[in-house]
């Protein structure tokens, strides 16, 4: 197999940690130990270097001189800002979808619709937040607009450091009913109604926050990037 040059490399370390990140495998405030990275992703320690110091550019890591680097810790000031910026981008990618949509993106948009409906009923935890996480993500998608993509992505997986360390129990709140609504105010074509009920449905996960700080607790990281150390071919 033909080695993976330096940038695809990096990449591939960024995207697994910000997945582990976003699926809440790896707790907020959790110690990013260099070696254990190496190991368990089967990476060069430059490479996970540079990951760390990317992942700390877009606010997923935090790397404090003398202490290292660890999962971010969001305070409750950056948790409403975050929240606010969902609200915004959000609003803007349903406005231009509802502008442009076709048939094809409703009938995708029920197929993720329903895949997370199956994953609530019988998946594990990460799976479930996954699966939520990738119908905000398609609606980014089919609106075309792969900036607005690309900002609301590191918004989810901010999204998900904040539901960890504020959320008030284990109750997932990004439910397929709101999801539907969504999807039902997109195929009238009602841009207005699309965009309130995305507002209420993130305003709905902001209520069910608190300040309650998730306690830290030990991570195998052989465990949770098991079946992530190959690159994934598409």
């Amino acid at each position: 197999m033909k080695p993976a040059n330096k940038s695809s490399e990096i990449e591939r370390i960024v995207t697994t940690l910000a997945r582990a990140v976003a699926e809440q495998r790896i707790p907020p405030g959790t110690r990013l130990i260099e070696a254990q990275l190496v190991s368990s992703l089967k990476a060069n320690r430059n490479h996970v270097r540079s990951a760390l110091q990317q992942l700390a550019l877009r606010r997923i890591v935090s790397i404090e001189p003398n202490r290292g680097a660890s999962i971010a810790q969001p305070s409750v000031e950056e948790a409403r800002a975050v929240f606010t910026a969902r609200s915004v981008i959000e609003r803007g990618i349903i406005e231009i979808l509802v502008s442009r949509v076709r048939q094809l993106d409703i009938s995708l948009l029920k197929k993720q619709r329903d895949k997370e409906q199956a994953v609530i009923l019988s998946g594990p935890r990460e799976a479930i937040i996954r699966e939520s996480g990738q119908f905000h993500l398609l609606l980014a998608r089919l609106a075309g607009n792969p900036v607005l993509e690309e900002m609301l992505n590191d918004l989810i997986t901010r999204s998900s450091l904040i539901i960890s360390l504020y959320q008030r129990n284990n109750d997932l709140q990004c439910g397929c009913d709101e999801h539907n609504d969504i999807i039902s105010a997109i195929e009238a074509r009602d841009s207005g109604k699309a965009v309130q009920c995305m507002s209420h449905h993130l305003n709905d996960i902001e209520m069910h926050l608190n300040l309650t700080f998730w306690e830290t607790r030990t991570v195998d990281f052989r465990h949770v990037f098991e079946g992530d150390t190959e690159p994934k071919r598409i």
